[in-house]
């Protein structure tokens, strides 16, 4: 938001587009923290609240559609800027998806239906390359190298060298990557929550559950969400909530602060500081 105030002073235009995974959805704006209707009134703001939460958003759709508004961005001489924590979705915008066909249900359901050791043993046979860049317990990635292999017939690594979409060399990109100390983020994620119960996330998330949706959804999964449906359920008291929110939130911020260290192009720019020195970062942006 300095940015764009800070250009607006040089008559330049900016839009911040939604790099986050969920506040794509409608439905949880305060569970997500998506940006308030002042902040957005401030300057044009593209894909927050874009899908129903009825909807899951992948990372490839993501893409497409930020692809649509980065594009229309540059035809109105204004700069994109993309904002979120979601390396998934920055990764899939800028070096594109590999265009794996539809996996066959039958092996997906036998892929899934293996426990961890047996899987990672199948795939240490099927494909020995994939299985040793993965750790022995990452379940979820094991068993989608495996229905890949068994479904496509070539291996995961194989069709990620095809993939295609990407727009990274078509973009001069400068990206800053805010690593703040951790026992300050830590505090923050504790507070955040608590701010969250006083915002009304309570009753966004009571809107949410009486629409009965399908606990697999990507918006009953956002942190907060279980938290705050087992208090309503009288499944947990209103400390054991706060607490297990607090937990969660702390626990992803610490996946994704290793994502982003251990990710991100060894070109972005990491700040390892909370005060983030705003002029230096985008002095060469003001000027374009």
């Amino acid at each position: 938001m300095d940015l764009a105030k800070a250009r607006a002073k040089a008559k330049l235009e900016t839009w911040v587009i939604n790099a986050d995974s969920m506040q794509v959805y409608a439905d949880i704006p305060i569970v997500s923290a998506a940006p308030s209707d002042e902040e957005q009134s401030a300057c044009p703001h593209l894909l927050y609240g874009a899908w129903d939460g009825e909807v899951s958003c992948s990372a490839a759709e993501w893409a497409k559609h930020a692809r649509k508004v980065i594009a229309e961005a540059h035809d109105a001489g204004a700069l994109p800027v993309l904002v979120g924590g979601t390396g998934m979705y920055m990764k899939v915008l800028l070096e594109g998806i590999a265009p794996i066909p539809a996996i066959d249900p039958e092996i997906r359901e036998v892929a899934r239906a293996l426990d961890t050791d047996a899987a990672y043993a199948a795939l240490m046979i099927e494909d020995p390359e994939r299985a040793s860049q993965l750790a022995p317990g990452d379940s979820q990635r094991i068993a989608r190298a495996l229905e890949v292999k068994r479904s496509t017939g070539v291996t995961l690594g194989d069709w990620q060298l095809a993939k295609t979409g990407g727009i990274g060399d078509d973009v001069e990109l400068t990206a800053a990557v805010l690593l703040p100390e951790r026992q300050w983020l830590y505090d923050r994620c504790g507070a955040r929550f608590e701010h969250m119960l006083k915002s009304g996330a309570i009753a966004e998330v009571e809107d949410l559950l009486e629409r009965e949706l399908s606990p697999e959804l990507p918006v009953m999964r956002a942190i907060g969400v279980p938290e705050i449906a087992a208090f309503l359920g009288d499944e947990i008291e209103r400390e054991e909530m706060i607490a297990a929110g607090a937990q969660a939130t702390r626990n992803y911020a610490k996946r994704q602060f290793t994502w982003f260290r251990n990710q991100s192009p060894g070109d972005w720019n990491r700040i390892e500081s909370q005060n983030v020195d705003i002029e230096s970062i985008f002095a060469s942006l003001l000027h374009n």
